[in-house]
């Protein structure tokens, strides 16, 4: 056996405006042992991205050469650009003992599941639609054809629900982030997981 606690892939997906993204950087701040997968990309970086942070910049041929070597855990094409998780990338971080969140959406996550079963999931829904599209007409970034076409993909994706091992509902932010932490802390307390964890606890305590 390694001496070394693996990590837990976790998937988070949610319509757009549910608060995904705010949820994940919350849960950031708070707990040190997650790290969240950069996607590679083969769109242009926009003002204030950087490399390695925002995406991974690759062209589409380094691209499609990650795809004939099975180098991604999942990928898609939208708009004319692809994006990918890398397979590398994210074995090595939960070797290394680390939690690591994928936000992707609900195709992506099936996906990864076909590959990684034992990936827990996560689905955050806003409380109604009425406060999604409050939330989208907050953001001042769309004109309100857009914001249709934002609602009804929502609709959409939210009937994927129950593919996910956890449902959220996104009402108060601090008590659905306390919800969220909650649910990496309990599964670093499996047994599986404390079996390793507190090795020497267990070899003191049991003949």
């Amino acid at each position: 056996m390694s001496n070394k606690e693996q990590g837990r892939l976790y998937i988070i997906s949610a319509p757009s405006g549910a608060g995904k993204t705010s949820l994940v950087a919350a849960l950031l701040e708070i707990d040190r042992q997650i790290e969240v997968s950069v996607s590679h990309t083969t769109r242009a970086p926009r003002p204030g991205e950087l490399d390695g942070v925002n995406y991974n910049f690759v062209s589409a041929s380094e691209f499609e050469s990650l795809i004939d070597q099975n180098g991604f855990l999942e990928h898609a094409k939208v708009f004319g650009n692809y994006y990918g998780t890398s397979k590398a990338w994210v074995e090595q971080r939960l070797a290394a003992g680390r939690d690591v969140i994928l936000e992707i959406d609900w195709q992506g996550a099936q996906q990864v599941r076909s590959i990684l079963p034992d990936a827990l999931s996560i689905f955050v829904l806003p409380p109604s639609k009425a406060a999604l599209r409050v939330r989208l007409e907050g953001r001042a970034q769309d004109n309100s054809e857009v914001i249709d076409e934002r609602m009804a993909q929502a609709e959409s994706e939210s009937s994927h629900y129950h593919e996910y091992s956890y449902l959220l509902i996104n009402d108060q932010f601090d008590q659905t982030l306390e919800q969220l932490k909650s649910i990496f802390v309990a599964n670093r307390l499996a047994t599986s997981r404390q079996t390793l964890a507190c090795r020497d606890i267990l070899r003191d305590l049991l003949p």
